[in-house]
């Protein structure tokens, strides 16, 4: 079975589009995942049907037992969060200021607090548009541990592959570098970078080519907005051959990306035939990168 991921060092630079143009030409091959579970929206261009939702616990909050709370204010004063309060006669936990540290409960001298493990977001099996198996999950508002979550989903998508019969995952990656996208890159076969060719594109793609170095994936990169300019292309596109980046094609700046988005379609199915044959060529390259 073979993992590719798609990233990008920073949001923006069309990251999902090219994964979902991907997906729509490689749909009765793959499946496909989405692992930007703080911000998700594949979903929005290739409509999953939930067939399969399961809540995703992880991280811990403190949780008051009222009937043993004598207000004693002990809690209050050490919580190092802030996150403990008294608010109409009641002691209350601020989820969001909680941080699960579970002080509170070793200091109490009623033994009025306990910690609980707390939902942080929903997992879900789906099939997508095409009929295409899809594996996506969604962060709760506040919630963290988003790294545990793209683990969950990585796992997800291997079983899915394994029951579905299909040798190829596609992952839409989180933006960055932090924990989310070490989780998403955790045993991949191929990463591909998605950058643009601007200031903010061009520093931040060299930080994900020295992540990627750190954990020797093998990577390829992918130029959208490419008209945008034309001397920064060529200076990435310079940058690519020197680290050992396999470059594929460019996209040019156009609009039908937005517009595509907008009408909920992959960029393919806009009829667009040159940018749908550069998405074909991208995919050939992705495969042959594969071998």
């Amino acid at each position: 079975m073979k993992e590719i991921v798609v990233i990008s060092g920073k949001g923006g630079c069309g990251k999902t589009s090219v994964t979902a143009g991907l997906a729509h030409l490689a749909a009765n091959d793959i499946v496909l995942a989405d692992a930007d579970v703080d911000a998700a929206d594949m979903h929005l261009l290739m409509a999953p049907d939930n067939s399969k939702e399961e809540a995703f616990y992880s991280g811990k909050l403190a949780v008051v037992e009222q009937e043993k709370c004598i207000r004693c204010r002990i809690c209050i004063n050490h919580c190092h969060f802030d996150a403990i309060s008294i608010e109409d006669a009641e002691l209350k936990i601020n989820p969001i200021e909680c941080e699960g540290c579970g002080l509170c409960t070793h200091i109490c001298p009623h033994d009025a607090l306990h910690m609980e493990t707390q939902r942080a977001g929903m997992l879900y099996e789906a099939n997508a548009r095409q009929n295409m198996p899809m594996v996506h999950a969604r962060l709760d508002i506040g919630a963290d541990n988003s790294g545990k979550l793209v683990t969950e989903v990585k796992n997800r998508s291997r079983e899915v592959a394994e029951r579905e019969g299909r040798d190829i995952i596609l992952t839409d990656g989180p933006p960055g570098i932090g924990c989310p996208v070490i989780a998403a890159l955790s045993g991949v076969s191929l990463a591909v970078v998605v950058t643009e060719p601007t200031m903010s594109g061009w520093h931040d793609m060299k930080r994900v080519n020295d992540l990627l170095k750190k954990m020797e994936i093998p990577a390829m990169l992918v130029m959208n907005k490419a008209g945008l300019n034309p001397e920064l292309t060529r200076k990435i596109e310079k940058f690519a051959a020197e680290n050992g980046l396999g470059y594929t094609k460019e996209f040019p700046y156009d609009p039908v990306f937005s517009k595509a988005v907008s009408e909920g379609i992959t960029v393919p199915e806009t009829g667009r035939e040159d940018l749908t044959a550069l998405f074909k060529e991208t995919w050939q390259d992705i495969l042959k990168s594969l071998k």
